[in-house]
């Protein structure tokens, strides 16, 4: 599988380009964080959105990883992937309820063991889900598995709502309260570990893929199936760990965003999981790179966004309008997809997938 974002800049080695990106990225954000105060008479708001928008952006990219990884082995769109980081976050809750007196003297350990278990349930869903929902549809036409992924969305979705009766689930405080000052902004405790632990992920799962054997069959298979099994390869193996892969991430964001935002519902999966998806086209669907940009990018667009929108407001003595542009926030990135599906539908850096289609 070509390296889009390698080929994009010839004179860096390959495996120097996910610690570039991640030095650029961290570069602009301080920039950002140092140089608001030309921008804004009120930099601290704007320092804090930055880090707010840094935090979300490593949810979005995480997710969205799961969707560029199925595309580009399947050239399918896995909208029950949404859900499979819902079930996730739910099995968070289940070991932040069932560990209530580790709070206090174990948090940490009791953060390990919610990842653990979203991981395992995010990943145990998707297996289940490519065998009974995927894999007898694999040589239909591309309608039909798309269709199945809605039906299974709705069905995950459903059935979760059903079972806490559509009551919305509180997240218990387990991470340790406090926050780090940076400048004007106040990085809270747990927005640092989600900053840290998306990078941690991201890193790991890119050279997973690039280095190693299972992960140079992956590329093999997204590459050209047939001619991957004629080389020993297992196909069905490389497709559901691509799916298993996909989805551990997604479980772990699931744990982050219930730390970040502590309320859970059956539906709460759709929004994350249709930008997340935006994040993906708009880096260029079947591109990991591509996918980690464009999550940092829609949430770096949506947050920023909203925020020139209220400082716009107050400076023109219209400060009730702010109230109202910050229920648009997701329009942002609804109408940063449409544009990118009108300008440039193959993403920042192309379509990362095999000449030959499934």
């Amino acid at each position: 599988m070509r390296d889009q974002l390698a080929a994009r800049l010839p004179f860096v080695p390959a495996n120097l380009v996910m610690p570039l990106f991640v030095l650029l990225l961290l570069a602009a954000a301080y920039l950002l964080v140092q140089y608001t105060p030309l921008i804004d008479p009120v930099p601290a708001i704007w320092q804090q959105q930055i880090a707010n928008a840094m935090a979300l952006g490593g949810l979005y990219a995480l997710i969205a990883i799961g969707y560029t990884m199925v595309y580009g082995i399947l050239q399918m769109i896995n909208f029950a992937h949404g859900e499979i980081f819902m079930l996730g976050a739910f099995a968070g809750l289940w070991v932040f309820d069932r560990t209530a007196d580790l709070h206090d003297d174990a948090s940490a350990l009791v953060v390990l063991l919610a990842m653990i278990a979203a991981m395992g349930m995010s990943g145990g869903s998707a297996l289940l889900l490519e065998r009974i929902a995927y894999r007898p549809l694999r040589r239909a036409p591309r309608l039909v598995p798309l269709i199945s992924a809605i039906g299974a969305s709705i069905f995950l979705s459903q059935l979760v709502t059903v079972i806490i009766q559509g009551r919305p689930q509180s997240v218990p405080r387990v991470f340790p309260q406090g926050r780090f000052d940076l400048a004007d902004a106040a990085i809270r405790y747990d927005q640092i570990f989600l900053i840290v632990m998306s990078f941690v992920f991201m890193f790991g799962l890119f050279y997973f893929v690039r280095l190693t054997k299972a992960g140079k069959a992956i590329r093999a298979v997204a590459e050209d199936k047939d001619v991957a099994a004629l080389m020993g390869i297992n196909v069905d193996r490389a497709i559901q760990l691509t799916f298993f892969l996909g989805a551990i991430l997604a479980g772990a964001a699931g744990v982050m965003y219930a730390m970040y935002i502590p309320t859970l519902t059956g539906t709460m999966g759709f929004i994350p999981g249709i930008k997340a998806f935006t994040a993906a086209v708009l880096g260029g669907i079947g591109s990991i790179p591509g996918a980690m940009v464009g999550g940092y990018f829609i949430a770096f667009a949506e947050t920023l966004g909203v925020q020139g929108g209220i400082s716009f407001s107050n400076a023109v003595g219209r400060p009730e309008w702010g109230q109202e542009i910050s229920g648009y926030k997701d329009a942002i990135a609804f109408s940063l997809l449409v544009l990118v599906l009108i300008f440039r539908p193959n993403g920042i850096f192309g379509e990362e997938v095999g000449k030959k289609r499934a």
